[in-house]
């Protein structure tokens, strides 16, 4: 998990207990979920951490507890958490700017939940929220996002510029959209790819440039939306498992790229080892090679030797003799 992703779900389980606190009654997952921007998997994830959560002693008695009942959950015990997160004046005011900032975004869906927002807000932080006046520029993934929701509302086709990381190339493509989807605080486009044939999940963030067009959106019948429950990323049927040994200078990759499995290799330098699924084996060959030696293959074998092969190649076009 990244620092980032650490930070994030922190204030996640502080904000939990006091959440469920305030609806004794319980409330189903799935609008947890919902409320706090997550999938259902990873609100389950909190939730059993949570359980592991108390005061001294850790004994019965001394952790949170929880209900299921069904599909629904509430909180038993507190364990004394059950004051909601407090803003700082600082955080109170950079929140009302960026929630007027988002009121000005071209084709915003939730404008009267955004609305709601500013003014309990403002209301809760008094005059620490009166400001003077503050110059915002618009982040480019807020455009990016102003624009899919637009082609979204008035069912049109979109013209995307789009960074594929797998492949480190930067495509142009049309697309019909289907939904916009936020996962783990990233925001995805599923549309019906034209250039591919399929149905493709289109990260905001790697998007370069998006423009509606004046055409209709028309996925074709066999356009489903796909199931993300088990997480945004699912590897084709039969894709080939690439194991990768990292080292601490190439744990990004982990990150960056989706992995079926991670866990810390038994050494001091502090390495992981991973699991990535891909039917592009050459793109595995090529991540390896960029890498600089900070990867070791594992398997499947015939990409070992394809790397191997690699690296005994470039040794000899520096006249140096590999060694082993």
């Amino acid at each position: 998990m990244t620092s980032t992703g650490t930070t994030d779900r922190m204030t996640r389980l502080l904000a939990l207990v006091p959440y469920l606190t305030a609806r004794p009654e319980g409330v189903a997952v799935a609008e947890v979920a919902r409320d706090f921007g997550v999938t259902e998997r990873q609100l389950r994830s909190d939730l059993e951490l949570l359980w592991m959560c108390g005061l001294p002693g850790y004994g019965p008695g001394d952790l949170i507890d929880l209900s299921f009942e069904g599909d629904r959950v509430r909180v038993t015990f507190t364990a004394g958490m059950v004051r909601p997160l407090r803003l700082t004046t600082d955080e109170a005011v950079a929140l009302v700017v960026a929630l007027r900032t988002l009121l000005e975004l071209p084709g915003l869906a939730e404008r009267d939940a955004v609305s709601r927002a500013l003014a309990k807000v403002s209301a809760a932080a008094g005059h620490s929220a009166e400001t003077a006046p503050v110059a915002v520029s618009v982040d480019a993934r807020e455009e990016t996002l102003a624009v899919v929701r637009e082609g979204l509302e008035r069912k049109r086709a979109l013209h995307l510029h789009y960074y594929v990381p797998t492949r480190d190339e930067r495509t142009e493509r049309t697309v019909d959209p289907m939904r916009l989807l936020l996962v783990e605080g990233r925001w995805y486009l599923e549309a019906w790819c034209r250039r591919s044939e399929g149905v493709r999940l289109f990260r905001l963030d790697r998007v370069d440039d998006v423009a509606v067009l004046d055409e209709p959106a028309a996925p074709p019948p066999q356009a489903h939306e796909r199931d993300v429950e088990n997480g945004i990323y699912q590897a084709e049927p039969g894709s080939p498992a690439v194991r990768l040994r990292l080292s601490r200078r190439a744990r990004w990759v982990a990150d960056y790229y989706p992995v079926d499995s991670v866990r810390p290799v038994e050494d001091p330098a502090g390495g992981l080892a991973v699991t990535v699924r891909t039917a592009d084996l050459a793109w595995a060959r090529r991540l390896v090679a960029s890498l600089g030696g900070e990867a070791l293959v594992d398997e499947p074998r015939e990409l070992t030797a394809e790397v191997a092969a690699d690296a005994r190649a470039a040794l000899a076009r520096y006249g140096v003799a590999p060694s082993g």
